[in-house]
């Protein structure tokens, strides 16, 4: 049963970091779903003590430190921290992290607070930064393009190109502009039998395209072990050689067989990331050896679930899957 309550959503939040007690390698995804509950369960001065745990825990390496510096500038606002807040915002942009969400959770921020030539400035310098001129728009960087959309109709600019492109990635019944059209809100006050109908049709639509991303399945991930991770696995495990010959060609295995994926129509591509003491354990939960080769698509799904999984492909700007540090444009993702 979903959390309806305070107290309910106080209960989840507990079993939530319980769970992150368990298994510390995952406390960053936890945490950040128990600082969500805490939130919304007007608890947010301990949902900042979450983030801030986060950032100062030197025990597992944040995969996205942005983000959660995003989330808690974002609650810091809602209850009076509006100075800490934007000095949050401000080191974000300046950090100019190569991920969608910090940028997307704080335009939003600003948005949410009538900042719209901020919040709209944020949307334009993500885009700006992550999407090359002519690739494909990456599934996390569409929301940027929406949310870009949605603020510039608020703004009651003209469309440019990048709306443009928002409206072409757009599949859901109702077009965009409806769905952000600033006088939409009015016919909620409205006695037009008529414009209550067509605000309803509209509100079922928008809520349909929120399902459909909600209920994405969890990605078709494939599994990438760092050199390090790789030899340590293999030194333990040497019959698992036979899957994996070098670092090298395990690595550009993985490029080609998400690009076959990709030109077969297979959507939600990702790479989840190994590492040994986790796959031991995992193996040790499934009551089976290490050195099973099927065992390892079992641990990449196991991962994924578990929301480890990374989207593939990255904008061509971005750091590349492989660990390299260079633009995925300039390593992996190269023609």
């Amino acid at each position: 049963m979903r959390p309806d309550t305070p107290a309910d959503h106080i209960t989840e939040a507990e079993r939530l970091l319980r769970t992150a007690g368990q298994y510390p390698e995952d406390h960053e995804p936890l945490f950040l779903q128990a600082a969500a509950h805490l939130e919304l369960a007007g608890e947010r001065a301990r949902a900042s003590t979450l983030y801030d745990e986060l950032l100062a825990s030197t025990d597992f390496p944040l995969e996205n430190p942005h983000r959660v510096k995003a989330l808690k500038a974002s609650n810091l606002w809602e209850y009076g921290h509006e100075a800490e807040a934007r000095a949050i915002i401000d080191g974000i942009r300046a950090a100019g992290p190569l991920d969608a969400a910090p940028w997307e959770i704080a335009a939003e921020t600003l948005e949410a607070h009538d900042e719209l030539e901020a919040a709209h400035d944020f949307f334009s310098t993500a885009l700006t930064l992550l999407l090359a001129p002519g690739e494909e728009v990456p599934y996390a960087t569409e929301s940027l393009l929406i949310g870009r959309h949605r603020v510039r109709r608020l703004m009651g600019v003209a469309h440019d190109a990048w709306d443009e492109l928002a409206d072409t990635l757009h599949t859901a019944a109702v077009p965009l502009d409806e769905l952000h059209d600033p006088k939409r809100l009015w016919a909620l006050g409205s006695s037009d039998p008529g414009e209550l109908q067509a605000e309803i049709n509209r509100l079922r639509a928008e809520l349909g395209t929120y399902r459909s991303a909600l209920s994405r399945p969890f990605p078709v991930a494939v599994l990438h072990w760092p050199e390090d991770e790789l030899r340590e696995l293999l030194t333990a495990y040497p019959g698992l050689s036979q899957e994996y010959v070098s670092h090298e060609d395990h690595l550009a295995r993985l490029e080609a067989a998400l690009r076959d994926l990709h030109a077969a129509g297979t959507p939600n591509l990702g790479i989840v990331t190994g590492t040994v003491p986790s796959y031991e354990a995992f193996a040790a939960s499934e009551a089976a050896s290490p050195s099973d080769p099927d065992l390892l698509p079992q641990y990449a799904t196991t991962l994924a679930a578990r929301g480890r999984a990374v989207p593939w492909p990255p904008a061509r700007s971005a750091a590349c899957w492989c660990g390299s540090e260079r633009p995925y444009r300039s390593c992996h993702g190269a023609d």
